[in-house]
């Protein structure tokens, strides 16, 4: 699943973040009507060693499954706080590779920017795909905001404590909800990321991208596991 030279210990981890974080491009346009955006996601079962990995594409106008793909192997890296990335990564590309379709866009459930070293699963998924990436995460990280404004749509800056950096953006997706975490991961602005979020939250909190390939991974986990025993 991993290439022979991927980190196996925490410091050569924080090399490799520190190695990539200069590749990522900040910006970049949102996708373009009828544009094709794959959500991913992984389960895992640490017991066993195995993680499942999902890709689902979705018509972004339609928001309607136009493929599927998985794959499930061992798990790639110890659990380190920040370095979860080295975790998910080799599967989601694996799973990412079995799409007959290249997407547009690839919406992750975690951070891009808004991430201690600026290399989130997003941005470090983006810098080794060349995808455009963003991230949508359910918490944010560690970093300042102020709760938006009730409506669906409001959205308020996600802040380093330290800096003041902008990082991402608390955006609410559903009225009266608590907002979503969105940074941007790699070729894509910003406004652009929250722009896409909100189309792929026509009805729930979460992305409609997250929601297919969260249930779509914990099923192929859950088969595998199955199988297995």
């Amino acid at each position: 699943m991993e290439p022979a030279s991927w980190p196996r210990t925490e410091e050569a981890a924080l090399a490799e973040q520190q190695r990539l974080r200069p590749l990522v491009e900040p910006q970049g346009p949102a996708p373009a009507p009828g544009a094709l955006v794959a959500g991913v996601d992984v389960a895992y079962d640490d017991e066993r060693n195995t993680v499942a990995a999902a890709a689902v594409l979705l018509d972004l106008g339609t928001l309607e499954v136009v493929e599927e793909s998985t794959a499930v192997g061992p798990i790639a890296f110890p659990y380190l706080p920040g370095l979860l990335a080295f975790r998910e990564i080799p599967a989601v590309i694996d799973a990412l590779a079995g799409l007959r379709r290249r997407p547009d866009l690839v919406v992750c459930d975690g951070y891009g920017l808004a991430h201690p070293r600026r290399l989130g699963l997003a941005s470090h998924l983006g810098v080794l795909t060349g995808l455009p990436t963003l991230g949508a995460a359910k918490t944010p990280f560690g970093f300042d905001h102020q709760d938006p404004a009730p409506e669906r749509g409001a959205w308020s800056p996600l802040l380093d404590r330290d800096s003041g950096e902008e990082v991402g953006r608390a955006v609410r997706t559903r009225a009266g909800v608590k907002p979503v975490f969105v940074s941007v991961g790699h070729r894509i602005g910003l406004t652009e990321a929250v722009s896409v979020v909100l189309a792929l939250t026509p009805r729930y909190r979460l992305p409609e991208t997250t929601r297919q390939a969260d249930s779509l991974c914990r099923r192929t986990l859950a088969a595998r596991l199955l199988i297995d025993s």
